[in-house]
Parts: C-alpha cells; structure tokens; sequence
C-alpha cells in the first residue's frame, strides 16, 4: 500500500508513478467501475429520449408541457441524487475500513432523509402545479397540457426515492451490475407502456401525455420492486429491509448523511434553480425555442455519460482508497478517471456537430424546432470537455467527502456566467437566442478549472486521511 501523503494546500502530495502492471490494474479498475453506470446512463437515457421522441409526435405543446414539467422533476430527482452520492461516500469509506454494519446505517440513513425531501417535492407540486409552471413562463395552453402529466411524473420520486439509495449502495459495493440489469429492465417495461397507453394500440385507450405519465408512474414501481429483490438476494442483511429496521438503523448516521449530502443537495439546488431561471428566460423566444431544449439536452445527454461513469468511478475508488488510508491512490484514481472522460467527450462532442442535422430530425419535422436545435446542439458539443473535466472531478471530491468545492464551482459558474450573461443578451441587448445558448460555455469552463484545481491543491486528503486514522 502506497504511504498516506500530507496533501496540503502548501504542499501537494508526490505521487510516484505506477509501473505498467499498476497502471494497468488502475485502468482495468476505472473501468470495471464505470463502465456499467455509463450502460445504465445510457439506458436510462434512453428511457428519456423515446419518451421525447413518442411526445414529439403529438405536437409541439406536447413536448414543450413535457419541458416545463422536466424542470422541477429533475429538481427533485437531483437532489435524491445529491443524497446518492452522500451514501456512496459513507457507505465506500465504511466498506473501506471494513465495517459493514455502518456501511449498512449509512444506507438506512440515506433511504430516510431522500424519503423526507420526496414527500416534500411531491406534496408542492400537488398542491400548487399550475403556479409553478407559471413561474416557468408557460402559456396557458401548455399549463392545462401539462398538469395532469406534471403530477404523475413527480409522484414517481416517491419509489426513486429509496430506488436511488438502493442504486448508490449496490455501487458503494462495487456491484454496478444490479442498477444496469434495472435500467434495463425500466427501458423495455417503459417503451412498452407508451406505446400502449400514449398511442392506445392493441384496443388500449389513446391517453396521450397523460399515458405517457402513467407508464413513467408504473415504470419506475417497477424498478423499486427490482431493487428490493435484489437487495434481498445479493446482501447478508437483505431480509431486514423493513420500515421499522430501516428507521432504527438510521437514526445512527441520519446526522452523517446530512453532513455529507447537504453540499451536495445545495449545489443541486444553485444548479437547478439556475436551469429553471435560464429556461424562464428560453420562454422569451418563444415555444419553438423551448422544445428544442427540451429534446437537444436529452440528445445530448448520451455525450456526457462518459463523464458521469468515470465521475461515480472516482466517487467510489477515491472513497475505498481514503477508507484504506491511501490517499496517494485515491489521487491517482481521480486524475486517470479525468483523463478517460476528457478523451471520450471530447470524442463525442465531435460526433455531435458532424451529425447534428440528421439526428435533430429523427425527433422532429417541425423546422422551427429544427433551427433553434442545431444552434443549441453546437453550442452544448463545444462544452463537452470541461464537462467530462467537471464532471469526474465533481465525483471525486465528492467521494473524499469534500462536497463544497462542487458547490462552489457550481454557484460561480451559474449564477456569475451563465445566468447574468443569458440575462444580458436577452433582456438588456436583445439579441439573438444563440447567444443564450452560447451562456452556458462559461458555466461549464469555469467549473472544469475551479474543480482542476481543487482536486490538485486542495486538503482533502489530509484532513480525511487525519480523520480516519483517528478512527
């Protein structure tokens, strides 16, 4: 095992470098971590895009009611993400030193505290769905469009909830095999249940958006029972997954699970809001403008996978290697994690303008639609690097149980660059929506350095190496 190093802002770790055997066992553990998330990502991507893709064919509101709805439930799901990774970390640390009974406190906690904020997002939304998408901007229209789907999908984060926890654990473990199986499993069952219930074939009733609604409600009920069974199969503890288990288990790293997630859910909350606030301001330009966003970012989503696998590979190896008391590795991992995921987005962003016509029009006929998605498609591929640079960087840091450097670089980057200047073009210089898209470059550059240097100078592994020691 390679000596714990100080790490200190003064004097940054030297790290030797491997020899070819180590590198190679490095690499082969990068990958066999995330490879499997990014399978999962894609197929839950997908999920996302076919559902766009059957949308788009009911018409134009009909994509933009699904927008506006996306906003807020992609609130809530990030922030039960945010939660995730929180759990990651305890629960990589823990299994890391060994023990296994935190590890599984840490995983009650997190189901606990991801149940609360559900019911909270759930709840707001019943309530209050046509005042919420109003502050979006929406026309009237698309509000009475919108509502019925709006509060079905968002219903549905009452099981992802604790799916998502289930997810986290399963990859604290190294086991990243049982999210992918369920991702799997929710794309076929979430196809399927469109295609019956938005079109009405096979003498089922043409339900539309509201069908498309009910099978994301009935497609994620059965990804929870997938995630129950197989907790039951893979874990020693499966069996005592009650609710009065999880909640006495919890109680003991509630505290810790707060102290971990909520940088991570704050940062959620500055990126979301600022989304929401930038997606206001995409109303200006009119319904067209909008169903590009709509279907561009879910396009799109494929090219940032990579990053996000290696970041959740980072998370975890950097979490086992402080846990083991080798921050020199866990460093190591995170820098080689950047360097798979600056390639492959780099790649992948390439392929995207190349071939952003043909795929624009694969989802759509509408070429008003068409011309704002080209531009957006552009704008987004030029980003990919710093986002694959961010975004692994994000899951390391994350996984050292240092969240507020992501939170910071997510504050500076949305609400100094790509807010202010979406504002600036469109409110006070008026001019054209491609300069709205082009905001965004600035969040996503500015966060790849601030995150780059953190990771480099930051304390993160003396302080968490000190800690651990001590334990």
């Amino acid at each position: 095992m390679v000596q714990v190093d100080g790490g200190g802002a003064e004097n940054p770790p030297r790290v030797g470098p491997l020899d070819a055997a180590g590198r190679k066992r490095l690499d082969g553990d990068i990958w066999q971590m995330a490879w499997p998330v990014m399978l999962s990502l894609l197929l839950t991507n997908a999920v996302e895009l076919i559902d766009v893709a059957m949308v788009g064919r009911l018409g134009r509101n009909s994509v933009a009611a699904v927008g506006y709805s996306t906003q807020y439930n992609h609130l809530l799901y990030t922030l039960l993400l945010s939660v995730g990774i929180g759990c990651v970390a305890l629960m990589s640390r823990a299994i890391g030193a060994r023990d296994r009974r935190r590890a599984r406190s840490a995983f009650a906690g997190s189901v606990m505290v991801g149940l609360v904020l559900a019911v909270l997002g759930v709840g707001a939304v019943w309530v209050m769905p046509r005042q919420l998408l109003a502050l979006l901007n929406a026309e009237v229209a698309v509000i009475d469009l919108s509502v019925p789907y709006f509060r079905l999908v968002i219903s549905a984060n009452l099981l992802v909830a604790i799916s998502v926890m289930f997810e986290s654990a399963f990859r604290a473990e190294k086991n990243m095999r049982a999210p992918m199986f369920v991702a799997f499993v929710t794309l076929v069952i979430k196809t399927l249940l469109n295609l019956l219930l938005m079109f009405g074939l096979f003498g089922m009733p043409r339900l539309e958006l509201v069908g498309a609604g009910i099978a994301t409600l009935l497609s994620y009920t059965v990804a929870f029972g997938l995630y129950v069974a197989l907790a039951r199969r893979y874990w020693d503890e499966g069996r005592g997954l009650g609710l009065g288990a999880l909640f006495e288990r919890g109680s003991e790293t509630i505290g810790d699970v707060l102290r971990v997630s909520l940088p991570t859910i704050l940062e959620r909350l500055v990126m979301n809001v600022a989304i929401i606030a930038y997606f206001a301001i995409l109303s200006g330009y009119g319904t067209a403008a909008i169903a590009a966003y709509t279907i561009g970012v879910r396009l799109l989503a494929f090219s940032w996978i990579p990053g996000t696998g290696f970041g959740a590979a980072a998370a975890t190896l950097v979490g086992q290697a402080l846990g083991a008391r080798d921050a020199a590795g866990a460093r190591r991992a995170g820098w080689r994690s950047v360097a798979f995921a600056l390639g492959s987005m780099a790649v992948l962003g390439l392929i995207c303008v190349l071939s952003r016509e043909e795929l624009a029009r694969i989802f759509t006929s509408d070429e008003g639609i068409i011309e704002h998605l080209l531009i957006f498609m552009f704008m987004l591929a030029i980003a990919q690097p710093f986002m694959g640079v961010h975004f692994t960087l994000g899951g390391a840091l994350r996984g050292a149980g240092a969240p507020a450097n992501p939170l910071v670089a997510a504050t500076v980057g949305n609400w100094v660059f790509r807010v202010p200047l979406a504002v600036l073009f469109a409110y006070v210089l008026e001019w054209p929506v491609i300069w709205v898209w082009a905001a965004l470059i600035g969040d996503h550059v500015v966060r790849a350095i601030w995150l780059t240097s953190a990771f480099h100078f930051g304390r993160w592994s003396r302080r968490l190496g000190a800690s651990l020691g001590a334990g």
